[in-house]
């Protein structure tokens, strides 16, 4: 994991406000995530070269929780990665634990907040 972490620029981590959410990278098993992950950056996990079945990162409410999004068709629900750069995902992502409930879209690199209704450009 220590060589993919170097991968990654140390000014990547900065968290611009006029940055997007993008693919940053991939990776063939979750476990080799960095722990650390880029401001608004996503890994996405599969087999390098090959379809992703996963798209990990740190969920936008600056919480500090992961989420890990499933991408394999054959295995529901799952998501589609439209756009890498900026990163465009669908449906929305309702994460809902006995702590909390995030539930957002991610559209053209922005993050919009369903239960607010508003957008989210940090």
């Amino acid at each position: 994991m220590a060589g993919i972490n170097r991968l990654v620029a140390w000014w990547e981590s900065l968290a611009f406000p006029w940055r997007a959410w993008r693919v940053i990278g991939q990776v063939a098993a979750g476990d080799e995530v960095p722990d650390r992950l880029p401001a608004k950056g996503v890994f996405l996990v599969g087999t390098l070269g090959g379809a992703a079945t996963w798209a990990a990162f740190d969920c936008p409410c600056r919480t500090g929780h992961r989420l890990m999004v499933n991408l394999d068709r054959t295995r529901h629900p799952f998501w589609n990665v439209d756009s890498h750069k900026p990163l465009s995902i669908r449906p929305s992502i309702d994460n809902i634990s006995p702590e909390r409930r995030c539930h957002f879209v991610v559209r053209s690199g922005k993050i919009t907040w369903a239960d607010f209704g508003r957008r989210m450009t940090e």
